[in-house]
């Protein structure tokens, strides 16, 4: 085994789909007559054609683990389907050594009406280990994947988990050079997928691992580079997985706001930040201390006697409630002027931690808290630093001697 060897080498590997089944078909029957008069040249796109991955470029050698990234039908899958050969390029090449375990789909590579423990031995057939090698293998296989009581029932009768449990234990324990995995362990309980990373960290070194996640925090604990993809083409590709993760949360905020609930009362006419800019997004940014002020105009649709109590919510990157603003229980600082409602929330050297936050706002009544308006995402902001953490806050402190 050599350090440093190159065992995934992908160049310029596209593949498109089409569609529509039907026109597919007939796609095909074209292709193969054209294949057999000697016609291999590179096709355009036809009419209901669309790239699923486009002139995708990377080498991978062993010990490192590239991470994949992006939004649902970004090509993530389709590519990690091509490295598995489980479906052919249409333009390309990948060069692939040794052994390729791969945890792609739920359940893949296992025969539903065969035992956990003959999956086992199927699986490690497939990956080229002799059933003498197997042997040795099996007992860690069934220890680490915890579910021994049911190693000799079904695979179609496991519960989703299980089947994530028992592919893992394959992959993990018999070690293949390459290791692809897909979302398929956001199944698990948190203990096991703690166990997983603990066991990735522990074969990383030996094995080139290729990992899709929609979770950051996953990918920045393993992967040391990364590629962003957008509609099958790379938009980013480093070993600055922080950067790339940074472009994911800007590229994908969704900055078209959600109106959950409204009675008719009052209608939110404009939200923005104070004191701030916006980036080539349409962003707005803060640095790290900066102070948040969010203003705030609200426009009565029905006469109402008294203030309302504004609760405003700020989510995290991975969109969870991170902070609650405190309320308006002073009420004299607010008015009603010609039907309207006007006021600047101010937030001292906020302390959230770099990434991308967005705000929920929920307006009820003074007394009964009867809700008047329920509106989600109606604006996001970035924080800027030089720290990449996934906790929401990053907070000053003061080192002093003892």
């Amino acid at each position: 085994m050599k350090e440093n060897e190159v065992l995934v080498k992908v160049e310029h590997l596209s593949k498109k789909f089409c569609k529509d089944l039907k026109t597919s078909l007939w796609y095909g029957v074209k292709d193969l007559y054209s294949n057999v008069l000697g016609n291999t040249q590179p096709r355009n796109l036809r009419p209901k054609e669309f790239w699923a991955v486009k002139d995708i470029n990377f080498e991978l050698r062993r010990g490192e683990c590239l991470g994949l990234i992006g939004h649902n039908g970004a090509g993530k899958s389709t590519l990690l389907k091509i490295l598995n050969g489980l479906i052919n390029p249409d333009e390309g090449k990948v060069t692939i050594k040794g052994r390729v375990g791969a945890l792609i789909e739920l359940g893949a590579g296992f025969n539903p009406i065969l035992s956990g423990r003959e999956n086992i031995y199927n699986n490690g057939a497939i990956l080229g280990f002799t059933r003498k090698e197997i042997d040795t293998k099996v007992e860690a296989i069934i220890d680490f994947a915890e579910i021994r009581e049911f190693i000799d029932m079904p695979v179609q009768n496991y519960s989703s988990g299980m089947k994530v449990r028992l592919g893992f234990a394959v992959a993990a324990q018999l070690e293949p050079d390459v290791l692809l995995i897909d979302e398929v362990l956001a199944v698990g309980d948190l203990g096991f997928v703690l166990k997983c990373y603990k066991t990735i960290d522990k074969i990383l070194p030996r094995t080139a691992i290729i990992f899709v996640s929609h979770s950051m925090p996953m990918v920045s604990r393993i992967c040391n580079q990364i590629i962003l993809l957008d509609n099958g083409t790379t938009k980013f590709q480093d070993k600055d997985v922080s950067k790339a993760i940074d472009l994911y949360y800007t590229r994908f905020v969704q900055n078209e706001s959600n109106l959950l609930f409204t009675d008719e009362t009052l209608e939110l006419n404009e939200v923005k930040l104070l004191d701030c800019n916006k980036n080539s997004d349409n962003l707005y940014q803060l640095n790290w201390l900066d102070d948040l002020k969010i203003y705030f105009r609200f426009k009565l649709k029905k006469s109402i006697k008294n203030i309302p109590i504004f609760a405003i919510v700020i989510l995290d990157k991975e969109q969870r409630p991170a902070a609650y603003l405190d309320l308006n229980n002073d009420f004299s600082n607010l008015e009603i002027k010609n039907n309207f409602i006007e006021f600047v929330v101010k937030h001292n050297k906020v302390q959230f931690s770099k990434g991308v936050y967005s705000v929920d706002i929920v307006v009820k009544r003074e007394k009964t808290k009867n809700v008047y308006l329920r509106q989600n995402n109606i604006l996001s902001f970035q924080i800027k630093h030089d720290l990449d953490i996934f906790p929401p806050f990053l907070l000053t402190s003061d080192f002093q001697k003892v």
